[in-house]
């Protein structure tokens, strides 16, 4: 299994980490991976890329592909995110408050389009099951369960592991914080290893949550990583916050520790978070009924 794992993330970051790298490779040493860096050509040819990861990742790691081989497009998209400069290089880049607040306007949906990546590759890896799997004789299908209760369990666990990841990120992801009159306080931007290990973590921990208590799919986590960033900056960035940043304080602090995140980093480590904890959910569940 191990090794099916490490057959798999080699695809994604030889095929998505290095070889694709020029496609989003930022102009400028302080520029960051993001939507704006990537040409309408280039943006085709990642989605092409993607669902080719996600094809060949199923072959190496069958007969667990379609477990394994959905891991290989976010590992890829994880390497952009460490070789990438950080959101405070952008803010450098931007200094006048109105500039920032068109960045992060732009910011706000941008993980949208890297959870498109990240479903590409989740497609790829579909049809290679489809390719490998002989057509199956057509069962009976089970009564299908309340839409009213399926509905309210899949907002509640969207909803909340937005909220738990947003929670838990703010206090992982964590510099140098200091006390602002206005704000309360000011969060430095966090090292690339802090930021890793807090999206990690805090994704871990919604989907690890939904899957015991409302038995949910780690689905719910991945998409909860493309909204966490517009919740915040809804909630945080407004005109008067980023004037008063912008005055008092150098461009690597924020309002808050969510805001120095970028989209990319955001969804990259989201997803591996979120698949993870729901398998360590799995096998907690397990050694519960088994063990104890």
């Amino acid at each position: 299994m191990k090794l099916r794992i490490a057959a798999a993330a080699a695809v994604g970051v030889v095929l998505i980490g290095i070889l694709a790298w020029p496609l989003a490779e930022p102009s400028k040493p302080q520029g960051a991976v993001c939507v704006n860096e990537l040409s309408l050509s280039a943006a085709a040819m990642l989605v092409f890329l993607a669902v080719l990861t996600g094809l060949i990742a199923y072959f190496v790691s069958w007969p667990h592909g379609r477990e394994i081989g959905i891991l290989a497009v976010p590992l890829g998209l994880a390497v952009w995110a460490v070789r990438s400069s950080s959101m405070a290089g952008l803010m450098q880049l931007n200094p006048a408050p109105e500039h920032r607040q068109a960045l992060l306007a732009s910011f706000k949906w941008e993980p949208l389009f890297w959870l498109a990546i990240v479903a590409a590759g989740f497609a790829g890896a579909l049809l290679g099951e489809k390719i490998r799997t002989a057509p199956k004789a057509t069962q009976a299908k089970e009564k299908p369960k309340s839409k009213s209760n399926m509905y309210l369990n899949t907002a509640i666990a969207l909803a909340a592991s937005v909220l738990i990841a947003q929670f838990f990120i703010g206090i992982l992801a964590q510099d140098v914080k200091m006390l602002d009159n206005r704000l309360g306080s000011v969060v430095g931007q966090p090292a690339i290893g802090q930021v890793v290990f807090a999206v990690l973590v805090s994704f871990g921990l919604a989907a690890f949550v939904i899957k015991h208590f409302l038995n949910a799919g780690y689905i719910w986590g991945i998409i909860a990583s493309a909204f966490v960033t517009a919740f915040a900056i809804i909630t945080y960035v407004k005109e008067s916050v980023l004037l008063h940043l912008a005055q008092d304080w150098p461009a690597v602090f924020f309002s808050n520790a969510v805001i120095s995140i970028l989209p990319v980093q955001m969804v990259a480590f989201g997803t591996l978070g979120s698949i993870a904890g729901y398998w360590m959910a799995i096998r907690y569940d397990y050694w519960r009924k088994h063990e104890i």
